[in-house]
């Protein structure tokens, strides 16, 4: 079995099985998977799968697995699901129920715009790619023959890579209506075929004249991409209108022909016309804003970008590019909205040298900063940046500096940008062309992406941490979220810093009683399974099998710890004893999902006071264990001297003199 079987097969259980998945597709990078019960899913085990790069739950339940390997595993993800005994008929049902919900859930204008443009365009994306490195290659290989020291077969290569790589830009409304058609409740054929006379060499044989605007006379391409959508969305109307209208005897006769016929006349005679000078107002627009406010432009389009890629928005930009790389051969906006990963880069190597002890967040990056140096920034910005907050804010502004000196270089040097639409990052650098030779644009844009990652990383650094966040994540955490260091008592370890001394005092021979802080099976610590407790590295003590989710207090005292996540706190009593509750192993990585705090550090509770609420059937299955530790953290001053397995308190403490917190 393939590395991207194994991937495949382990998403496919993680996700819920093959009954858990209504249908599956993918974009660039990512897989897109509808769940029919997105609780079934375990995905802090799909996070921790070498190869996936991150996830977002929105319509779909995404898995980013990046370009090229996508493909692959979505593949045999649907090898799997067949193999599984996955009805295609059933499937599809399903799936059609949920999208069908989905819809209902997001059913706004605006969101169902955007969509409907994402789906038209996204499918052409690889497209778009090959066809664009395939005219650079051209690009170059034209360099080298103008130069003349370019090899005969060269020179009679260059016509063929000129058409291969020509081809489908000529036709992409075509391409544009087949699709538009589909998410319009259309033919596909009708709305390719409709689209077709845009491009038809023959267009330019009709003249005809309008009042006020004169003699119109059309141009192959005229409209473009625009012009497809709108005639194919019109085809789509007709015909929809006239299904059922007509008798069936007749349908098939009449429908497309009345479709494609009315549509057509509408795209010769208002379409092309229209469509043509949006197009050329689109085109027109862009480079007179880049050349002559480029530097704000660039500031303001490379700061927005990735918040609107977040809210999905970006794709609303497709069309754009698309008339962009028709009218001028490429779009420089495409190479300034780039500089937004840029400074998610400078942002991320920021944090991993400033958060220098945080050693799970710094293998994160780690992972995810190869990716997004080469355009993928999914990883980066879920996994990194916006759950820090801050940082994402500064990332973007280095992003907006990167933008800037882009749009300089659009507006004192020259145009720059890319042939086609998809890669960014170091990826895009194939598909860079300007009218100063591909050479200005490589130069152009690196300098940008320079530009970006150092914004960021000194915007980050400096000012991206308040002295709060910054002692909250650089701690230098064990598994447990507990700090730790070469100097550091593993029985402070376990509680923060802000514990504070008590001050109290404590009679020798003083006996206090530790409550079960759970309802459940007390165990020995001895048989945690976990070092760090079990060997008794932070301190004596028992666990508890829970089987209640309400996790209270042990003793009466002051809580001196709390974590923010609620998978462990510590109570210190008057007398100076700390005790500690860890609930559960490896609780911490679910950053607190399903953990309700009941009360905050420096509260004052009795003995048997809930804490921390706990949704233990959401818990259970994606920790190691349930197991809560109680931990006696200064055992040397009350060591323990009575232990009890059912009734009665399962510890009794005798404190061995005058006592005064650890922390004093």
């Amino acid at each position: 079995m393939s590395a991207n079987d194994e991937l495949a097969s382990e998403l496919l259980r993680l996700l819920g099985g093959p009954g858990n998945v209504a249908g599956v597709e993918n974009c660039m990078t990512r897989m897109r998977v509808s769940p029919v019960d997105r609780d079934l899913i375990d995905e802090t085990a799909i996070k921790s799968l070498p190869g996936v790069l991150g996830v977002v739950d929105d319509d779909t339940y995404q898995v980013v697995l990046g370009p090229g390997k996508v493909t692959k595993v979505t593949d045999a993800f649907r090898q799997q699901l067949g193999a599984a005994g996955a009805d295609a008929d059933a499937l599809a049902a399903r799936g059609a129920a949920i999208k069908a919900g989905q819809k209902q859930r997001n059913n706004t204008p605006f969101k169902n715009f955007i969509r409907k443009i994402a789906n038209i365009f996204v499918p052409l994306i690889p497209a778009l790619i090959g066809a664009g490195i395939v005219a650079a290659v051209r690009g170059l290989l034209v360099n080298w023959v103008t130069v003349g020291t370019a090899p005969e077969f060269v020179e009679a290569i260059v016509p063929a890579l000129t058409v291969i790589g020509s081809a489908f830009f000529a036709f992409l409304p075509i391409f544009a209506g087949i699709n538009a058609a589909k998410e319009f409740g259309g033919t596909p054929a009708l709305g390719g075929a409709v689209a077709a006379i845009i491009v038809f060499a023959g267009i330019s044989d009709v003249q005809y004249s309008l009042p006020v605007l004169g003699d119109i006379v059309l141009a192959p391409g005229q409209g473009g991409v625009i012009g497809a959508i709108f005639a194919a969305g019109l085809c789509a109307w007709i015909e929809r209108s006239l299904r059922g209208k007509i008798p069936d005897a007749i349908d098939i006769l009449v429908t497309p022909t009345l479709a494609l016929l009315i549509s057509g006349l509408a795209t010769i005679f208002v379409f092309m016309f229209v469509a043509g000078n949006i197009a050329s107002a689109i085109g027109a627009g862009a480079i007179w804003l880049l050349s002559n406010s480029g530097l704000l432009a660039g500031f303001v389009l490379g700061g927005l970008f990735l918040p609107l890629v977040m809210l999905g928005l970006h794709q609303a930009l497709i069309p754009i590019h698309a008339t962009l790389i028709e009218q001028v051969g490429f779009t420089p906006l495409l190479t300034i909205l780039a500089m937004a990963g840029a400074g998610q880069v400078g942002a991320a190597l920021a944090i991993y040298f400033k958060l220098n002890r945080n050693k799970s967040l710094r293998t994160t990056i780690k992972g995810a900063l190869p990716v997004g140096i080469l355009g993928v920034g999914e990883p980066l910005i879920y996994a990194v940046t916006l759950p820090l907050g801050r940082p994402f804010l500064t990332a973007c502004l280095g992003g907006a500096v990167g933008g800037a000196v882009a749009g300089a270089f659009n507006q004192f040097a020259g145009a720059f940008g890319a042939t086609a639409i998809g890669p960014s990052g170091w990826a895009l650098l194939p598909l860079l062309q300007s009218d100063n030779g591909q050479g200005y644009a490589i130069l152009a844009y690196v300098v940008g992406l320079l530009a970006g990652y150092v914004s960021g990383f000194l915007i980050t650094y400096f000012w991206g941490f308040t002295p709060a966040l910054l002692a909250e994540h650089n701690a230098d955490q064990d598994e447990y979220g507990a700090p730790r260091g070469e100097d550091a008592d593993p029985a402070r370890a376990a509680a923060p810093a802000s514990a504070v001394a008590s001050g109290a005092r404590a009679v020798a021979g003083q006996r206090i009683d530790i409550l079960a802080p759970v309802e459940g099976t007390v165990i020995r610590l001895s048989d945690v399974e976990d070092e760090a407790f079990s060997a008794g590295t932070m301190g004596d003590g028992f666990a508890v099998e829970p089987t209640s989710g309400d996790f209270r207090s042990p003793v009466s005292g002051t809580i001196t710890a709390l974590f923010p996540t609620g998978h462990a706190f510590g109570v210190t009593t008057a007398e100076g004893l700390e005790v500690l509750v860890h609930i559960g192993l490896g609780t911490v990585d679910l950053h607190g999902e399903g953990f309700d705090l009941k009360r905050a550090e420096g509260d004052v509770v009795e003995a048997g006071d809930v804490v921390v609420a706990v949704d233990l059937e959401a818990v259970r299955g994606r920790v190691r264990s349930l197991a809560t530790p109680v931990v006696v953290l200064n055992g040397a001053a009350f060591p323990i001297v009575e232990r009890r397995t059912q009734d009665g308190p399962p510890l009794t403490v005798e404190a061995v003199g005058v006592a005064t917190s650890t922390r004093s």
